[in-house]
């Protein structure tokens, strides 16, 4: 985001280290040279301890910052899927999950610096409290000086920072907003977009403007302090690349915030 006449900044992510075992998910190597910060599953919508290493590993090499990146115990699912945990339940799987991403890049020498909730456990925090709470909670109580990454607009942005966290807030380049300010959903056609460069220029009017763009080209105000490009998603290289481009040729910085 703009500070007073200060040029325009902001961090690039994407979630990684989502393989599990023998099984590989996205070029984690490849989407290392263009991101700033790099969010690493803990083990339980993906990733294992040697994944979870190797990643923290790679990213240190490249001047990559790492945040944990938990989600909920799914991995058939992808951690997609909504599980009906209790608030309570859901604030100990984070805190756990936190906990392993501290002792891994620990372990790697780059200790972890933010946590962004993945897949169905990230989206309930736009809208459901207790669920927003329950994260804010396990992150303060493992270590109140990890910034919380949240989505742009969503109700946790205030909950966090109520609670006394940091807050960095995040918008998606290959995925589609309705008229609320929310992602559409994955089942509905549009809501993956795979045209880079109109991905790319979405990205750079949402920056420019500190706004949310929805579907219908309107504009809705929020704060903007990190674009993640998903991994998985296919062409990811491409378009994480090409967002990096647009944005870096119009004079903004890409540069991690923690």
């Amino acid at each position: 985001m703009k500070q007073n006449n200060e040029p325009l900044q902001i961090d690039l992510n994407s979630d990684m280290g989502e393989g599990y075992g023998a099984y590989r998910m996205g070029d984690d190597e490849a989407i290392l040279d263009i991101v700033s910060s790099a969010n690493v599953a803990c083990g339980l919508h993906a990733g294992d301890p040697e994944i979870m290493a190797k990643t923290f590993s790679m990213a240190k090499a490249r001047g990559v910052a790492v945040g944990a990146h938990p989600g909920f115990p799914d991995l058939w699912g992808f951690g997609r899927r909504i599980i009906p945990f209790t608030a309570g339940e859901i604030e100990r799987l984070v805190a756990y999950q936190i906990g392993a991403a501290q002792a891994l890049s620990a372990y790697a020498g780059h200790p972890i610096t933010y946590v962004k909730a993945h897949g169905a456990m990230g989206n309930l925090t736009q809208t459901e409290h207790d669920i927003a709470t329950a994260i804010a909670r396990a992150i303060k109580a493992v270590d109140p000086d990890l910034v919380c990454v949240t989505f742009a607009g969503a109700l946790m942005q205030s909950v966090a920072s109520d609670m006394g966290l940091r807050v960095k807030c995040e918008v998606f380049a290959d995925r589609a907003y309705d008229e609320e300010g929310h992602l559409v959903h994955r089942k509905v056609p549009g809501a993956v977009l795979h045209d880079v460069d109109f991905a790319a220029q979405r990205m750079l009017r949402m920056v420019e403007a500190g706004a949310i763009e929805t579907v219908s080209g309107n504009l809705l105000p929020v704060q903007i302090d990190t674009i993640c490009v998903h991994s998985d998603t296919p062409g990811a290289i491409h378009m994480a690349a090409q967002v990096r481009r647009v944005l870096e040729r119009a004079g903004v910085a890409i540069r991690s915030f923690a």
